[in-house]
């Protein structure tokens, strides 16, 4: 039998579920194809949501009007706001979620999306037409044809898993790997290579001495993810524990060392620096005594516990003997061991900034198929990917985002600029323009954009409406508020800062780093009466102001450079130019320009290899 769609999207983790419900939620007949049903946006690894950088990422999908911050708040069993101590370009949100809960707020989601379906099978084959991909083959002998395809296979292409010498084929633990999909795209010319990845022990709780641990609290004030104001955290909050390990943990780690499979010749991948296993940890850094460990609850009630740091694919005897010499786990009891995952990813520069591939037209990648790792790398470009491929059934303008406009848009310019040498993780060091990036400012930045093509609600684009009226309004009283000095010398010395030698405006006082608003507003009356108006999202619009006022010389700084920088994006090249024609750039230049075949000038500037020569030639071949 064949059924027809507008979009599929294969595989059911968390850059398929945005991409799948973006494209629905645009008018796009779409489904979705996973291996189990039971299983959408599997938290494979730990059960946590954003964190450096990734939290960003997390606020602008929601801004963009996708779902995981919105069912990360739901689910949340623990939130934090990470790197408070400095500046609100490196605040950063984390939750911990309930691994279950999260899944049925996904897969509730889905079911109850228009124009959305599921199908429960392995695509083994895409139907290609013409170089266009027009649909796609199942394990079952079912066809579907569809105007577009969105490939999010995860770890799962060739899937194999490593524990000490054991090798089990597969996607994750007890889930079966695919095969048959890279096979075919090799022979449309696609360049693929294998990458590995890892996940840790999990723990029964019931064998820990919590005695021993250090407890790690969550935050209890405003912060969310979501900008909808009808998510909250409704679940009972639970701590994290911190342990440490020992020379005594090393020396036992070392003894398997033999039979790990990083070591033993037997993965040859790539694996991840930012995030390695735990004997990468004791070779690399052999002269550190000790490694930071975080039990981390997997969900609201469980027992189960994901050990963040020890990720290995050791023996699982090496495993255990190794937990049992840190005093807490010395009575440990597992669920599972720890484990290592090989698999086939394809290299992102033959992607365009859409995520289409460049070799096969209607197709589109996302997520770790494209060397990268991590949840909200993956559902970032998701939702690019489905708004894209809407577009390409329906008609408009190619939907991109601009690295001053989104980390999304850091990510996937690195991806299809850059490529990947290891498994790609966003970090804030990332962004150029990272004041410009922050995690309070992702709807001001997105919601209007992706309002205009019909993605971001009206309700969303309401509440960001309200929410710049007021702050433009409570900068407005700052600015032309003047305070007297004896008026407020006094408060000013109660809490430590210098007095005024003369009256100034409230918005030069507020630029003072122990200064704020709401401190403010207990001094002045007619602010304390501003601020009381303001009675939802109270919190979330102040803080909003406060930044805007203190950073408001390093935000314009910024985004005069940007846009400086951005006048080489309108500068179009695709296509122009045959590149190994013009002898005047260097031999590396022509090879990796041709290779990428880069949208504009900017792009060409930040491929690594081209120099500023080089991009002065071409912009003296285009007459500019």
């Amino acid at each position: 039998m064949t059924f027809n769609y507008d979009i599929i999207v294969v595989g059911a983790g968390h850059a398929g579920c945005e991409a799948a419900v973006a494209a629905a939620n645009l008018g796009s007949s779409t489904l979705l194809i996973t291996m189990d049903m039971s299983k959408i946006a599997q938290m494979s690894c730990n059960p946590a949501v954003g964190g450096i950088a990734k939290g960003q990422i997390v606020r602008e999908i929601d801004a963009l009007g996708g779902q995981m911050g919105i069912v990360s708040d739901l689910t949340a069993i623990q939130f934090r706001m990470l790197n408070r101590s400095k500046g609100p370009a490196m605040w950063s949100p984390r939750v911990q979620s309930d691994r279950m809960k999260f899944i049925e707020r996904w897969r509730n989601i889905i079911e109850n999306t228009p124009n959305l379906n599921m199908w429960q099978d392995t695509v083994t084959e895409l139907i290609i037409n013409n170089g266009s991909v027009t649909g796609v083959k199942t394990k079952m002998g079912v066809s579907f044809n569809s105007k577009a395809v969105v490939l999010t296979n995860g770890t799962f292409l060739n899937g194999l898993i490593h524990i000490g010498k054991i090798q089990i084929g597969g996607g994750r633990l007890s889930e079966p790997a695919s095969f048959g999909m890279t096979e075919q795209l090799r022979d449309y010319g696609f360049k693929t290579d294998r990458m590995k990845t890892g996940t840790p022990v999990r723990i029964d709780a019931r064998s820990v001495d919590f005695s021993l641990l250090e407890e790690q609290k969550g935050d209890e004030d405003f912060h969310k993810f979501s900008y909808l104001p009808t998510t909250s955290r409704i679940l009972t909050q639970r701590s994290c524990w911190i342990a440490y390990t020992t020379e005594e943990v090393h020396d036992a780690l070392r003894k398997g060392l033999n039979d790990s499979p990083l070591y033993n010749g037997q993965i040859k991948s790539i694996g991840p620096r930012y995030c390695p296993s735990i004997e990468t940890k004791i070779v690399t850094f052999s002269d550190k005594t000790s490694h930071q460990l975080f039990l981390e609850p997997e969900g609201e009630t469980t027992n189960e516990y994901y050990l963040n740091g020890f990720s290995s694919s050791l023996p699982l005897e090496t495993q255990l003997n190794a937990l049992k010499k840190i005093p807490a786990f010395s009575n440990i009891h597992i669920f599972r061991p720890g484990y290592a995952i090989e698999y086939d990813f394809f290299d992102p520069t033959q992607l365009y900034p859409t995520l289409e591939t460049k070799h096969l037209k209607n197709l589109f990648f996302a997520g770790q198929i494209n060397g990268t790792t991590g949840y909200e790398e993956a559902g970032g470009q998701g939702i690019i990917a489905g708004i894209n491929a809407h577009i390409n059934c329906f008609g408009g303008s190619p939907f991109v985002l601009q690295r001053d406009e989104a980390y999304i848009g850091v990510l996937i310019d690195d991806l299809i600029t850059k490529g990947v040498d290891e498994p790609y993780r966003m970090f804030t060091s990332r962004a150029e323009y990272r004041i410009l990036l922050r995690q309070d400012n992702a709807d001001e930045r997105l919601t209007r954009k992706s309002a205009g093509i019909g993605l971001a609600s009206k309700e969303r684009l309401h509440l960001l409406t309200q929410k710049e009226k007021i702050v433009d309004e409570i900068i407005n009283f700052a600015t032309n508020f003047s305070i007297k000095a004896d008026r407020i010398n006094s408060f000013l010395e109660s809490i430590g800062t210098a007095p005024l030698k003369q009256g100034v405006k409230l918005i030069d006082l507020l630029t003072r780093p122990h200064i704020d608003l709401q401190l403010m507003a207990t001094q002045i009356v007619p602010l304390n009466d501003l601020l009381d108006r303001i009675n939802d999202r109270k919190d979330e619009i102040i803080e909003s102001a406060n930044i805007k006022i203190k950073y408001n010389g390093y935000i314009k700084r910024e985004q005069i450079i940007a846009d400086k920088i951005n006048r080489l994006e309108d500068i179009l090249i695709k296509d122009k130019f045959n590149y190994n024609e013009i002898q005047s750039l260097s031999t590396e230049a022509r090879q990796k320009l041709t290779r990428i075949n880069p949208v504009t000038i900017a792009q060409a500037a930040r491929i690594p290899g081209v120099s500023p020569n080089d991009i002065s030639v071409l912009l003296v071949l285009l007459g500019r």
